[in-house]
């Protein structure tokens, strides 16, 4: 068989292909790259285009990243089709990961309220040995109630068993629960999503920008960097912490509504959220802020019988191979005090010399 096989020309190979091309007409479009068969197969292969002409390699990342960004400026036609697509994808490791942490320390939780139960049980049990042993002592002063109190005696006596049997096992589950605590501590340290508002924790946004920082020392392409918060002016009008944290989180969906797939959006802490934005530069930056700042501000919030505008304060920096995670980071934060300070605008950029 395999001298058959050797025996085989390149000229047969071709021949065999024609004759399969011939027989399955819709073979030849998927082999003809230079014909696509669909809007879908022309903007893929103007995503390639756009790769190779910003000296980019093909990569799936970096596939993914133009993928999103050139499809901004399609039809909205070709954008729903597009999308429709997406949504029958599997979900990518990192929302595996997210649903993983999620499962854990709801398993943690459990083991800490049968912690409690357990708790609870051996209080009752020590309860009911007190007063048994009360209710012995009111019994022995009538010379009567002597087999009264041999059998509260004898029942007391099986409560103390099962009370040193229920203390040792609670006990037991002390350690276990200690053990477990620690292993879920761990795991909260190397977690990239925060439970609070349903996006990315600070650790991974720092992870993502070190990473992009790389990047752009090797590719020298242009990424920015934004740092979002509630207006100090709304928090302090509103003076109603719950509802601060309510109107938070709605920042947070928001974020996430507007956001793009290969946008990165965290929760930096302290009600602070940031979206790295890869492969794009200040002026798309500002654009996205403004969209960000209309969709907020479109997104009125009830509290009682009061109808509150939110509102947000973003500031913008660059991510470049000169400065390290922390520069870019605190340069993000200070275009929000700049944002501030400057009347009748709700975002500003921060560069570094």
């Amino acid at each position: 068989m395999s001298g058959a096989f050797r025996g085989r020309s390149r000229r047969n190979l071709d021949e065999d292909t024609q004759k399969s091309s011939n027989q399955n007409p819709s073979m030849m479009k998927v082999l003809d790259m230079d014909t696509p068969s669909s809007d879908v197969e022309l903007y893929a292969k103007e995503v390639l285009n756009a790769l190779v002409a910003d000296n980019l390699p093909p990569t799936p990342n970096n596939f993914s990243l133009y993928f999103d960004r050139l499809l901004e400026e399609k039809s909205e036609n070709l954008q729903k089709q597009i999308a429709s697509m997406l949504e029958l994808e599997e979900s990518n490791d990192a929302e595996k990961t997210i649903e993983l942490e999620q499962s854990l320390k709801q398993g943690f939780t459990s083991i800490k309220s049968i912690l409690s139960v357990t708790a609870t049980l051996y209080k009752n049990m020590s309860l009911m040995s007190k007063i048994l042993e009360k209710r012995k002592e009111e019994l022995s002063t009538d010379i009567e109630t002597k087999e009264a109190v041999e059998l509260i005696a004898a029942l007391e006596g099986d409560v103390r068993k099962l009370n040193v049997i229920v203390k040792t096992q609670s006990s037991q589950m002390k350690t276990i629960y200690d053990d477990t605590a620690k292993i879920v501590k761990n795991v909260e340290n190397e977690t990239i999503f925060d439970n609070q508002f349903g996006v990315y924790n600070k650790r991974y946004l720092l992870t993502k920008i070190e990473q992009e920082i790389g990047l752009i020392n090797k590719f020298n392409h242009k990424s920015s960097l934004i740092m979002i918060e509630l207006s100090r002016e709304l928090k302090a009008s509103v003076k109603n912490e719950k509802a601060i944290l309510l109107m938070t989180r709605t920042i947070a969906r928001l974020l996430l509504k507007t956001s793009r797939r290969s946008d990165v959006v965290s929760h930096y802490g302290n009600g602070i959220f940031s979206m790295l934005l890869k492969h794009t530069d200040i002026e798309s930056a500002k654009k996205a802020s403004e969209r960000l700042v209309y969709l907020v501000s479109n997104s009125n919030f009830f509290l009682a019988d009061r109808e509150i505008q939110l509102k947000i304060s973003i500031g913008i920096t660059d991510i470049t191979a000169l400065h390290t995670v922390e520069e870019t980071v605190v340069s993000a934060l200070d275009g929000i005090e700049k944002a501030y300070k400057i009347k009748n605008t709700d975002y500003a950029v921060s560069l570094r010399e």
